[in-house]
């Protein structure tokens, strides 16, 4: 957080940085401007946002042009809202509008050529009426009073990942205080991980955890356990957690506008070989791309490291993307450039200081269920990588109640009575007197 008597993340500096950097990426392509919906694409440029509430409804778009202030339309007395509390960009940047709302708003209500005509003027008002109009993402009544109202579109997305690949200074202080965040959260998963626990328990204390400590958006958590474990099905359920099941946990949240995406695998109880096999060669995966990330390396050369669809018992690429995988993360989840073997061994991208990935393994065991999951967010420096995620995971961690036999006691010269529920990293509980 901002305080007065250290300098931390400058807000100020951030702003300027990201408008500055997508005015660039713009006057590198062969567009005019950019009419903008995706809600981090307009917080990168505005410097502001509705939250949650905005994430999938297409109901504030902004207009970036190569010079003078973005305009931002948006919701009703939001608006006003950044007049007030926005005075980084002039008041006249923020105006109320209305659009469709990926066509809750059809042709008949009026809003789809309504915004068209207001997009239009404004290109026209900078001379910009003949050339393209970069779109980030929209809704098809929206493209079609475009069309109808002259203006020709094209891609914008690509612009604003272009722009957004490499991190400030100050983005990377953000990300690194978002994955601490995570870090925290992962202790806590262990400290509650024992049988008679559900999958959606641990999401709930996650979720609320998170929110405890500062987070803005939770976009989603993973809890996948036991028999579930294997295929991954990327959701997680009602199932109760048992003794010996492996489980791994993906947390992807957002702080300040940026995000995180951090698997972490454990073991309830205890754990058998397939499943510590199974997690060692996760790691070994994932450490052998990690060794890779560095300025001047390409994304083909991480992808060869990971194993074929053949060899995890897939039909082809498709079929098991995402599980062996890399993808820039900023104000997105996926950013530019994306790693695969799907895409990646053909079309490589080369890698540059200040760009931040999510390296994620999967590995499923050779009992048939379970499986395990690792990823780390890591930062490419001048001289090599950074990982930004802390909590342990160079080893299977055991989470749950240690269970200590009579025998035990006996041979340790402790009276039979004497029982310990310590967690497994805990020091042994001393003998009782008497």
């Amino acid at each position: 957080m901002a305080v007065d008597w250290e300098q931390r993340i400058d807000f100020a500096k951030l702003r300027t940085d990201r408008l500055e950097r997508a005015r660039a990426a713009l006057a590198d392509s062969d567009l005019g401007a950019l009419l903008l919906f995706d809600p981090n694409n307009i917080r990168y440029v505005t410097s502001t946002h509705l939250g949650e509430w905005s994430r999938d409804k297409n109901a504030r778009f902004a207009l970036l042009t190569r010079e003078g202030a973005p305009l931002l339309w948006d919701f009703g007395s939001a608006a006003r809202h950044h007049q007030l509390y926005a005075p980084w960009l002039p008041p006249e940047s923020f105006r109320a509008g209305v659009a469709p709302m990926r066509g809750a708003m059809p042709d008949e209500t009026g809003v789809p050529d309504s915004l068209a005509a207001a997009i239009a003027h404004e290109l026209r008002e900078r001379g910009l009426e003949g050339e393209p109009l970069g779109i980030d993402m929209t809704d098809m009544v929206t493209l079609h009073a475009l069309h109808r109202a002259g203006v020709s579109t094209a891609d914008g997305s690509q612009v604003m990942l272009a722009a957004r690949a490499i991190k400030t200074d100050e983005e990377i202080a953000l990300l690194d205080h978002a994955a601490a965040m995570v870090d925290a959260v992962y202790e806590r998963i262990y400290e509650i991980l024992r049988p008679g626990v559900t999958e959606r328990q641990v999401v709930a204390e996650a979720q609320r955890l998170l929110f405890e400590l500062g987070s803005e958006q939770v976009e989603a958590i993973n809890a996948v356990s036991g028999d579930r474990c294997n295929p991954h099905p990327h959701v997680f359920s009602d199932r109760l957690l048992r003794p010996g099941d492996q489980a791994f946990f993906d947390i992807i949240h957002s702080f300040m506008g940026y995000r995180t995406c951090y698997y972490r695998t454990f073991n309830v109880g205890g754990a058998n070989q397939a499943q510590i096999d199974a997690y060692k060669q996760c790691r070994e995966w994932l450490d052998e791309a990690i060794a890779l990330v560095k300025p001047g390396a390409t994304t083909d050369e991480i992808a060869s490291v990971w194993p074929t669809a053949e060899e995890l018992g897939f039909a082809d690429e498709a079929s098991c993307f995402g599980l062996q995988f890399g993808h820039g993360l900023g104000v997105g989840l996926y950013e530019s450039p994306m790693i695969s073997r799907l895409h990646s061994l053909e079309h490589p991208v080369r890698i540059e200081e200040g760009m931040v990935f999510a390296l994620e393994t999967y590995c499923a065991a050779r009992d048939g269920v379970s499986a395990a999951r690792i990823e780390e967010e890591v930062l490419v420096t001048s001289d090599g990588n950074r990982i930004l995620t802390r909590f342990p995971a160079d080893e299977l961690l055991v989470a749950g109640r240690v269970y200590v036999r009579g025998a035990d006691l006996v041979d340790s010269g402790r009276p039979t009575g004497a029982a310990s529920s310590a967690r497994p990293d805990a020091a042994p509980a001393p003998a009782a007197a008497g």
